[in-house]
């Protein structure tokens, strides 16, 4: 049975909503429902003073009454007052830490997930649930709360005053609603399954944006500028018809209150007024009965709302409890122990692995790296050349076989001491829109400004950072968006040198660059090379012709093994590659 938030009831959310969020900060919601049932208190002292106004001051003329029933009218006032400010901040305070708390448990478990998941799912839609949807399930929760505590109250003080004066009346009053309840509970399931679709279509909202604004130069490139619109004119009008058909929904429930509520006070005036007429209950009685009827009647009518509000929370809530139950494949085994590299061998044994059952990577795999070798892996793209490298420090788990670091089977030891023994540096170059100093010192907290600047001069990258407008301290933008192609890489291999790590993983590293950048950068790699075992991928056989082997990768099996000048006299598959770009280069 799938127990997982898509397939949950109303109770299972509430309950589990009530648990991981509320829960907390029970003692706040206590304090704030004792300012609500002071509210309540005051709101039934309103009625309840209409008696003695009516009878003693208006039709009696007790002229000592006027100030005793002016000071209980003004402290009602002022009661009322200062517990509604007191549950107003008790509540907004919770309903924010609501907020806070979630999304710091949706980041902290989603980033920790599996690199797969981050390939099939949407960041758009990925960011709605820390947006929208946690926003919504805020508003769900202090609304609901709010509503329901101070509302019940108040209700439940100005029916105890309405029976106090005629329970026959307050019988007769109450007939009518229970009529409301299933029409307003229907509205509600509608309501939530509104919320989902319109949820579900903000998050492709939030995915156009950010492919376009992401691909904006392509856009522009290929005059694709009224196709976007079109599809964002599409999609907003999507947006907007579940949005007003969400209105429409919840405003049904005000016919339904209103038709009922005036039907309600239009039987009391019949009824109550004949009562007065025929001498059978006091003036004073009835409007304090009437007094207490129409002020419970808002309280009421917002009750009946509570569902439709927390329907809405509740399908925002589906979202993001269902991303919350996904668990990480990749994992520390119970028994897992720290990586302890000695040298840094790294061995692959028979291993096979599959993205999809459909889609095998790689099959029979069997590569051994010795401590301080520079292996390279060349061949056609999608050979397997980076699936091999993606397995080092377990963004994928493999399907059969063993990968071993100087005879530590990876999958027994603790992920952290797993990366933290590995540095990558890729031709994709990730520099997050924070200061150069800040991206060099990047997964090693602490690091001083001497080690930092230490280094960009091996990497190269300290003179032309020393040009920049404010130095170490100058912000690269977004994707480090500031700097080119060639700094950008230089950073890169800058913050590698800082980790220090001693297993080395290059992944066309200098594929994106032209001739005389990547010359720059060979040199920046050649020192980060120093003493670290490492497995580079390579596009431009010309900078791997000095390593310790090259191992030919070809549908998923190392077909070859050796070093430049064995491979070239084999005349295989290498020495084609190899004759296709010296052939390519010298423009034949």
């Amino acid at each position: 049975m799938d127990h997982t938030a898509e397939h949950w009831g109303t109770w299972p959310l509430v309950k589990r909503i009530v648990r991981d969020a509320v829960a907390p900060y029970l003692g706040k919601i206590l304090l704030a429902l004792l300012c609500m049932a002071l509210m309540a208190g005051a709101t039934g002292l309103y009625a309840l003073l209409m008696d003695p106004i009516i009878n003693d001051v208006f039709i009696n003329k007790k002229e000592n009454m006027l100030v005793p029933v002016g000071a209980a009218v003004l402290g009602s006032f002022a009661l009322k007052g200062f517990a509604n400010y007191g549950q107003t901040v008790l509540m907004s305070y919770v309903g924010g830490r609501i907020l806070a708390d979630l999304q710091n448990s949706l980041y902290e478990h989603v980033i920790r997930l599996d690199i797969g998941f981050f390939h099939s799912t949407n960041t758009g839609k990925l960011i709605t649930r820390f947006t929208n949807d946690i926003t919504a399930m805020r508003a769900a929760v202090s609304n609901s709360l709010t509503g329901f505590g101070k509302d019940l109250l108040t209700a439940a003080v100005l029916v105890g005053v309405m029976f106090y004066k005629d329970w026959l009346l307050a019988i007769i009053a109450f007939t009518v609603f229970p009529a409301a309840i299933y029409p307003i509970a229907r509205l509600g399931k509608r309501m939530r399954k509104v919320s989902a679709n319109t949820q579900q279509q903000i998050g492709e909202f939030a995915t156009l944006l950010e492919q376009t604004f992401q691909g904006i130069r392509h856009v522009k490139a290929y005059g694709m500028e009224p196709y976007e619109c079109s599809r964002m004119g599409k999609l907003v009008e999507t947006v907007f018809k579940l949005s007003f058909k969400a209105s429409t929904v919840s405003a049904r429930s005000s016919p339904i209150m209103e038709t009922l509520g005036g039907a309600a006070i239009t039987a009391i005036i019949i009824y109550g007024g004949n009562r007065v007429i025929d001498g059978a209950s006091d003036p004073g009685s009835f409007f304090a009965f009437i007094t207490a009827l129409l002020l419970a009647y808002e309280p009421v009518k917002r009750l009946a709302n509570i569902n439709i509000t927390l329907q809405q929370g509740l399908a925002a809530s589906q979202r993001v409890f269902t991303v919350l139950d996904i668990e990480p494949e990749i994992k520390d085994a119970p028994d897992a122990k720290e990586l302890a590299v000695s040298g840094g061998n790294i061995n692959f044994k028979n291993v096979a692995f599959a993205y999809t059952p459909e889609i095998t990577a790689l099959r029979e795999i069997d590569l051994d790296i010795k401590a301080g070798e520079t292996v390279a892996l060349v061949g056609p793209s999608g050979a397997g050349k980076s699936t091999i490298l993606n397995l080092i420090p377990r963004f994928y788990d493999i399907d059969q076989g063993a990968i071993t670091i100087d005879g530590q089977d990876i999958r027994n030891v603790t992920l952290e001491s797993l990366r933290k023994a590995t540095a990558l540096v890729s031709q994709e170059i990730t520099l997050f829109d924070d200061t150069v100093r800040a991206n060099i010192a990047y997964g090693r907290a602490g690091a001083s400004d001497a080690e930092i600047e230490q280094a960009a001069r091996q990497a190269a990258a300290h003179d032309f950072i020393g040009q920049l407008q404010h130095g170490y301290d100058t912000i690269v933008g977004e994707h480090g968006v500031k700097l080119s192609g060639g700094q950008r890489q230089r950073i890169a291999i800058a913050r590698a040198m800082l980790k220090n790590a001693p297993i080395l993983l290059l992944d066309e590293a200098t594929s994106a660059l032209d001739t005389e950048s990547e010359r720059h950068i060979q040199g920046a790699l050649a020192e980060l090379m120093k003493g670290r075992t490492t497995l580079v991928i390579a596009h431009r056989l010309s900078t791997i012709i000095d390593a310790d082997k090259i191992c030919v990768v070809s549908n998923g099996r190392v077909t070859e093994q050796g070093k430049h000048e064995e491979l070239l006299a084999l005349g295989g598959a290498y020495a084609h590659l190899y004759n296709l770009q010296f052939s390519e280069e010298n423009g034949n």
